[in-house]
């Protein structure tokens, strides 16, 4: 039997719904970091038709795009696949790299402090980045700390693979930012699918 039209519209609208709700809730640890903050997008990342995983941004009100790293934010991702801590480490100093150069002896100890510092995930973990303006990031696994680079401008470039104008997954950026730049034009605001 097939379902009627209104069942699958249901069926759809329920499944938005569920991504919805994931994006918009603030992760109860998150709560106390940042207070007020609202959601302002999520995407997901696939590479050669590979679904990587789902990126979601909380940003407070005021928070300007374009001088993304003089703000407090929290940026999810929710893994799709399974990734060793050592892979996860490479690619970010690789995207890092991407946006301005970096010295080697500055690659190499940032490169040190992700390895010893992002875990090997298995998809459905969560590895939450927090931005602290002139401290550099704090990071959670699953809702429990990992530890923290206290470094700005590590923070700036690490946040800049996702935030940056010249990041390499510009459409991904534009999900990740879509409350804040409607905000900014003036648009009305409308939930994130």
């Amino acid at each position: 039997m097939m379902p009627s039209a209104s069942q699958a519209l249901m069926a759809g609208a329920a499944a938005l719904l569920s991504l919805q709700v994931w994006a918009s809730s603030l992760p109860p640890e998150l709560r106390g970091a940042l207070p007020g903050d609202a959601p302002s997008g999520q995407a997901k990342l696939t590479f050669w038709g590979f679904e990587v995983y789902q990126a979601a941004l909380w940003v407070a009100p005021g928070f300007n795009a374009k001088r993304y790293f003089a703000h407090d934010f929290a940026l999810q991702l929710a893994y799709l696949r399974d990734f060793s801590g050592a892979d996860i480490a490479k690619r970010s100093l690789a995207e890092m790299a991407r946006l301005t150069p970096i010295s080697e002896s500055k690659a190499e100890r940032w490169a040190k402090q992700m390895r010893a510092l992002f875990p090997d995930v298995k998809a459905g973990d969560r590895l939450t980045g927090l931005h602290q303006p002139g401290v550099g990031a704090r990071f959670l696994f699953n809702g429990q700390p990992l530890g923290e680079i206290a470094d700005p401008e590590f923070a700036r470039l690490f946040f800049g693979i996702w935030l940056s104008p010249q990041t390499s997954e510009p459409k991904l950026r534009l999900s990740l930012l879509q409350q804040v730049t409607a905000a900014a034009a003036g648009a009305p605001v409308a939930s994130t699918p």
